[in-house]
């Protein structure tokens, strides 16, 4: 048998060539989280001086416990918690239930309704008939308006249709002949055959849902019970900024001690942290699911 073919020295060129590219890109991709998560670990007074890498020069939690140190921030981040599980979930189920329909070439008003749907992505009301509506529908200072105005969103419909629309129809059919009815078909043809689209609009969903603070600001700035984690960091630090805390008087000397860069930091570190603890069990189904869910017509 032929041994291995010696490679020549063009060849042993160009892969040094390719690992030190692939090395650069990745301390590219890398150091600007790693310099985040210095700075926040980082002394204030020190951060000020500037020339912080990927390493803090003076370590300290004090930025960490300023955070933590102000009222709110754990009924927020249950309730923040609460929304991303909800919302995902729910948000998944109505977007592949209508994706469903809306893939039947049997029903007769599909083209009309993705049209009307498609106008919903280039139209809206605005930002006041949007809080009036809330408003007269009684959502105002409650839970449920969270839920209900992102129940359904029309791009996610949209990929979750074009994925279905390539799975083979004989497979529905097959399913009919066995006697299944559009709703067994839903449940044990096409959800399963759907995973990796499903994944894929599950992570902007919860990404969505668990970066969202505006809508909190709008709807429940009065209602402390229903706050979420982002609101109240963003209160944290306006607070930093200001020198003024919103609520808590005793974290007056806390907030002396830092600065806004640093809580600012560790603000980003502790809302990036769980949506990189989600996303390695998604990533698979990811470019699976946008590849195929995303450009097909």
């Amino acid at each position: 048998m032929q041994g291995t073919m010696k490679r020549s020295t063009g060849d042993k060129i160009f892969d040094t060539f390719i690992y030190i590219f692939m090395a650069i890109v990745a301390i590219v991709t890398l150091y600007p989280f790693l310099n985040v998560l210095a700075i926040s670990f980082n002394d204030s007074v020190d951060t000020v001086r500037g020339g912080l890498t990927i390493y803090p020069r003076e370590f300290t939690l004090k930025n960490y416990e300023t955070i933590f140190g102000f009222d709110g921030l754990l009924v927020g981040f249950k309730n923040s918690v609460l929304r991303t599980v909800i919302g995902t979930a729910v948000g998944v189920l109505s977007a592949s239930m209508m994706a469903y329909t809306l893939s039947r070439p049997d029903f007769q008003s599909r083209r009309w309704m993705s049209v009307g749907f498609a106008l919903t992505m280039y139209f809206t009301g605005g930002l006041i008939p949007g809080f009036l509506l809330m408003k007269n529908l009684g959502l105002m200072g409650t839970f449920s308006v969270y839920i209900i105005p992102a129940l359904l969103s029309v791009w996610n419909v949209f990929v979750v249709r074009s994925y279905i629309d390539g799975l083979p129809y004989a497979l529905q059919e097959s399913a009919k002949i066995d006697g299944a009815n559009d709703w067994t078909i839903f449940w044990k043809v096409i959800l399963p055959l759907c995973q990796p689209v499903l994944a894929t609009i599950a992570l902007f969903i919860a990404v969505s849902h668990w970066n969202a603070w505006f809508d909190t600001y709008l709807f429940n700035n009065r209602n402390p019970e229903n706050t979420t984690l982002q609101y109240e960091l963003m209160k944290v630090l306006q607070s930093t900024q200001s020198g003024n805390n919103y609520r808590d008087p005793n974290a007056q000397q806390a907030i002396a001690s830092v600065s806004p860069e640093s809580i600012k930091m560790a603000i980003t570190i502790v809302v990036t942290i769980p949506i990189l603890m989600v996303y390695p069990f998604l990533q698979k189904y990811f470019v699976k699911g946008m590849t195929l869910g995303a450009v097909k017509s």
